[in-house]
């Protein structure tokens, strides 16, 4: 197996698949054209409180282990601890994000967003706690010890864009990752997370 290093990630030539934005309904919260699994892990904002950050994850499950339905099934409180030994430790969680990127860029949203997903845990940003009040998570299948696709970060920043045109509050265009909300507690995205990738693809056709 290849050694992976930052370098070994880095993506030379990432083009976003469609440059058309996802139509995100201000009623609902719920993007168009894309996958909505409902997850009960989730409440609204407080009065007057609007998302203004978006804060990227990393999750695979089991460990390093793509595809198959067990995300779907932890953000939904239905993942059965008996399919695999790493389960049975997170079998209490009531956990989820606003949206899930697969690794064939496939786009899955699971909490309206501009309601509050439970997705940051203990957590800070600028000095303000409670990230989850104010911010919109989004997972990436993946993990600390593999790249991401291609696919993956053109469906990101297809989706942080259509993101902060749905939502003014997002203005400051403030995306980070789960380890720099909760630094020694969280290490997602992981280290070869391409923010330079990412960013590329923010600033085409902004």
């Amino acid at each position: 197996m290849q050694k992976l290093d930052e370098k070994s990630c880095e993506l030379q030539d990432v083009k976003s698949q469609t440059q058309t934005l996802f139509k995100i309904d201000e009623n609902s919260g719920r993007a168009q054209s894309i996958k909505f699994v409902a997850s009960p892990n989730c409440d609204s904002r407080e009065a007057g409180v609007l998302p203004e950050l978006i804060v990227v994850h990393g999750i695979s499950l089991p460990p390093n282990q793509f595809g198959g339905e067990a995300i779907n099934q932890l953000f939904t409180n239905q993942l059965d601890p008996k399919a695999d030994p790493y389960f049975e430790k997170i079998k209490e969680m009531k956990v989820s994000a606003h949206a899930l990127i697969r690794r064939d860029g496939e786009v899955i949203q699971y909490v309206p967003f501009h309601d509050r997903a439970w997705h940051a845990g203990l957590s800070e940003f600028k000095g303000r706690s409670r990230c989850n009040d104010f911010s919109i998570g989004i997972e990436m299948e993946g993990s600390d010890q593999t790249c991401y696709t291609a696919y993956q970060y053109a469906a990101l920043a297809q989706l942080v864009k259509s993101l902060w045109v749905a939502y003014p509050s997002l203005k400051r265009h403030q995306v980070v990752g789960h380890n720099e909300i909760a630094p020694g507690r969280k290490t997602d995205p992981g280290p070869y997370f391409q923010w330079g990738s990412l960013n590329r693809l923010l600033e085409k056709n902004s």
